[in-house]
């Protein structure tokens, strides 16, 4: 992972994309977030859906999934080159998230963040705060889920 200060207001990354298929909304509806519409494709039809949606919460499950994965991905083609890699600190929080249009079965969501904002911490101040948008958009490109995340980026060179 980077350090606070190679990370660029308006830097993107696309981390990856996911197809959601009627079985995997089902057994994530069963275990985590019962509804009909996600349970049943009947009623999901009958629904202001149109048809089986994802939870919301399974969009964002598989999000994170997507992101630790390309995460790990990234430093380890940092230590392969050689580099010092920067373990991240934990995320405060999270602000504005919205499911914006169902993800219904058969549709592919592609994952992707960018940076917004970044400051130095003013009470740690060998972190940074970076603030990225992360969103989800379907094979029919419209943006189907957003939410802006907030994480401590360790510095390179505090002091300066």
């Amino acid at each position: 992972m980077r350090f606070f200060e190679d990370i660029e207001i308006g830097a993107q990354r696309e981390f990856g994309s996911f197809t959601f298929t009627a079985d995997d909304i089902k057994r994530f509806a069963t275990q985590f977030d019962p509804q009909r519409f996600h349970l049943d494709e009947e009623a999901g039809r009958k629904s202001l859906f149109g048809g089986l949606a994802a939870s919301g919460w399974h969009v964002a499950a598989v999000c994170m999934k997507l992101l630790v994965a390309d995460g790990k991905r990234l430093t380890a083609e940092a230590v392969a080159r050689g580099e010092k890699v920067a373990v991240w600190g934990p995320s405060p929080g999270f602000r504005e998230l919205h499911w914006i249009k169902p993800v219904l079965a058969g549709d592919t969501v592609s994952y992707s963040n960018r940076v917004e904002t970044k400051r130095i911490s003013e009470k740690r101040h060998e972190w940074g705060i970076v603030q990225a948008r992360n969103t989800g958009t379907n094979q029919r490109g419209e943006v189907v889920y957003s939410f802006l995340a907030t994480a401590f980026v360790p510095r390179r060179n505090v002091g300066s």
